[in-house]
């Protein structure tokens, strides 16, 4: 990046849409324009899905509501921050809805046929409408009976997001440390932290007797604040400034630790999430978390 551009803008388009073109950046800069936002180079880093474009000093907020009124029509994210510390050593990532497609509870919940009525109190929670231990308790009273069995089957038929892997592999080969934080159950955790290689993870746990759910969370319930708790001690342990670090969720118990730290992105997400995260993915995939920290396509580990 030149160094008369303090600031960069990062366009990275669907996967499974449609490109991104010379088009695309034109309507940038012809809405960028009336800001007085001057534009440099442009940067591939995905032929024809992801690149930066070089900006002056300017807003990063009015920058992306500008450029995402330009391209309403695309399936396009843009995310526009300063250049200085774009990439991330430190990266704490939500689970449920976000690194894996389901909600583990709802799953469970399937096999005692109330998938429905838990998933529309799950709903709620992650709306920030209710509060979350209340939420999670009542919940997992509901699962009572169930046998672990069902629980191990759930965590075998759960599916990873794209772009979760090579997000994981990819800033874990740079040297940064990758946690999964989830208010789910460690189940779920240990499954997915084992497959895709985060260095730790962080769960409630069910507990289990004779072989059933109880209905009971052993322990402290995980919620909101342990997230934020965990970004704060695993940066002091670092020795890191939270600038340093990215967070990724897409609920209201991710909150916290999306306005903490210095890439809090949102995925996908619910608008209490959306509000919060510094950035937001509304068309993507998770390797955008790649791009924004300046990563060429070229660069990801798969």
């Amino acid at each position: 990046m030149p160094a008369n551009f303090s600031h960069v803008l990062t366009l990275v388009a669907d996967a499974q849409g449609a490109p991104l073109t010379r088009d695309h950046i034109k309507q940038v800069e012809a809405a960028l324009d009336p800001l007085a936002i001057a534009t440099g180079d442009v940067d591939w880093l995905a032929p024809e899905r992801a690149c930066d474009i070089a900006l002056d000093a300017c807003d990063p907020d009015q920058v992306e509501a500008a450029v995402t009124q330009a391209l309403a029509r695309a399936t396009i994210d843009c995310f526009a921050q300063p250049v200085d510390g774009r990439r991330k050593s430190l990266l704490l990532a939500d689970m449920d809805s976000t690194i894996i497609a389901e909600e583990s509870l709802d799953e469970l919940a399937g096999y005692l046929g109330l998938k429905d009525k838990i998933a529309a109190i799950t709903a709620r929670a992650m709306a920030g409408e209710l509060d979350f231990e209340a939420a999670i308790t009542e919940r997992v009273g509901l699962l009572t009976g169930l046998p672990e069995t069902s629980i191990f089957d759930a965590v075998d038929e759960m599916t990873i997001n794209p772009g979760a892997a090579t997000l994981v592999a990819t800033m874990k080969a740079q040297g940064a440390r990758c946690l999964l934080v989830s208010g789910g159950f460690e189940h779920f955790t240990g499954a997915v932290a084992a497959k895709l290689g985060f260095d730790e993870h962080q769960g409630n746990r069910l507990e289990i007797k004779d072989g059933k759910m109880t209905g009971q969370i052993e322990g402290a319930i995980r919620d909101q604040d342990s997230k934020l708790a965990t970004l704060n001690a695993t940066a002091v342990a670092m020795s890191l400034p939270l600038s340093a670090a990215m967070t990724v969720g897409d609920g209201a118990n991710d909150v916290p630790m999306l306005k903490a730290a210095g890439a809090g992105v949102a995925y996908h997400a619910k608008p209490v999430a959306a509000a919060a995260a510094r950035f937001r993915i509304n068309h993507s995939d998770l390797s955008s978390l790649l791009y924004i920290q300046g990563y060429m396509r070229s660069e990801f580990v798969t």
